[in-house]
């Protein structure tokens, strides 16, 4: 009886490791249907694969985590998924849509947005989310915010009447930021551990709710805000940030001193 359950189990355990494999499966995907709509000049299908990929992305962890099938596995596949939904697939887009016009200035910042992803991952994956820092920062700007600013930025345009293919030293200077701020030390609020949530499901509830409907409203403009605000909000609490990690580190030091 005992070994048939603990079959039963092993059985279980097999099929739960396949469902967040599947969600990375289905992010790699979407992100290399962004990089053959890219080539193809299809912007507007290439820059949605991104921000699906994206959900799929955000889910296959969190399914992880519930279902207990985190694995070395699965953290080595999610990483290269990534580089090429959140890296590879963003800088083709860049690249056919804003900066081809720029000739080595253009494909020297899409060649510098991959690079700094991959180099992005590899810090992720040796010193984690946030480093040696608190759980509730992110070390750096996460991958998917800059690859959803990206394709953001892209529908944005389309929305204004602007579906071509573009010229314009803004999105290149945006370009070469973004790849600088995914391998810097800012730090990005996670979301992982919000103590307001915690304390008023009820509120948060329908902020959420509230969120979603204003997204709703015109998702290519209210996307393109949202993901806007969050990759400037790095820069702009930066140094909010570092008091509050100095302050933390002093009061510790106060209490190994007593």
């Amino acid at each position: 009886m005992k070994n048939k359950q603990s079959k039963d189990f092993k059985g279980r355990k097999r099929r739960a490791y396949i469902l967040p494999n599947l969600l990375t499966s289905m992010s790699l995907f979407a992100g290399f249907y962004s990089l053959v709509s890219s080539i193809d000049g299809r912007f507007i299908p290439a820059a949605w694969a991104i921000l699906v990929a994206g959900i799929f992305d955000g889910l296959d962890g969190r399914v992880a985590r519930i279902t207990g099938t985190t694995s070395k596995f699965g953290l080595e596949y999610d990483s290269l998924a990534d580089l090429v939904a959140f890296g590879v697939a963003p800088g083709v887009l860049g690249f056919s849509w804003a900066l081809r016009g720029f000739g080595r200035l253009g494909w020297l910042a899409a060649f510098l947005y991959v690079a700094t992803t991959a180099l992005r991952l590899a810090r992720f994956n040796t010193l984690g989310s946030s480093g040696p820092g608190s759980k509730r920062f992110f070390l750096g700007l996460p991958c998917p915010s800059a690859a959803a600013m990206v394709a953001t930025t892209v529908l944005m345009c389309h929305h204004f009447g602007i579906s071509g293919p573009v010229h314009h030293y803004g999105l290149l200077i945006m370009i070469y930021a973004l790849s600088f701020l995914m391998v810097s030390n800012v730090r990005y609020f996670s979301f992982k551990e919000v103590e307001w949530l915690n304390q008023h499901p009820f509120r948060g509830l329908v902020a959420v709710l509230l969120t979603m409907v204003i997204i709703a409203i015109e998702p290519k403009v209210t996307l393109f805000i949202l993901f806007l605000f969050y990759c400037l909000s790095g820069p702009l609490l930066h140094p909010v940030s570092l008091v509050f990690s100095r302050g933390k580190e002093r009061g510790k030091a106060s209490l190994r001193q007593e």
